[in-house]
């Protein structure tokens, strides 16, 4: 059995680490601790802005969060969609194939939505996009 043991040693090591408590669970993050961080912050406000009709002030806060860095891929993506979708708004096709791609980028999970993906004025250059 020693011998056994002796050539599982690391594998042992591993299960005896675990048994004593000495592999910490990861650390949980809470929303206040997320919205403390610049970036995360200003994506939120970009959301709202955007929501609430306010395109210009959702460019300039959604252009802060990509800069300032934001944490998450998911959240990237989600900037640089939001970013797409006020490109194609105004009539700024370039620049709004270009935020799908970096949204493709910073996530390659990253889809819309059946409605968002029909949309007449971002669905098409999406489609684009995403074809490739």
């Amino acid at each position: 059995m020693f011998e056994c043991m002796h050539r599982h040693r690391p594998a042992a090591l591993v299960v005896a680490a675990l048994l004593a408590g000495c592999v910490e669970a990861p650390r949980q993050t809470g929303l206040a601790e997320v919205i403390a961080r610049p970036a995360e912050r200003a994506l939120l406000a970009g959301m709202r802005a955007y929501d609430d009709g306010q395109y210009a002030d959702a460019e300039q806060s959604l252009k802060s969060a990509l800069a300032t860095g934001l944490a998450s891929p998911k959240d990237r993506a989600s900037a640089n969609k939001l970013l797409a979708f006020v490109y194609c708004t105004s009539s700024r096709v370039p620049d709004c194939e270009a935020a799908f791609r970096a949204a493709r980028e910073a996530d390659p999970a990253f889809a819309l939505t059946r409605s968002e993906a029909g949309h007449p004025l971002w669905g098409p250059v999406y489609q684009r996009i995403a074809a490739h």
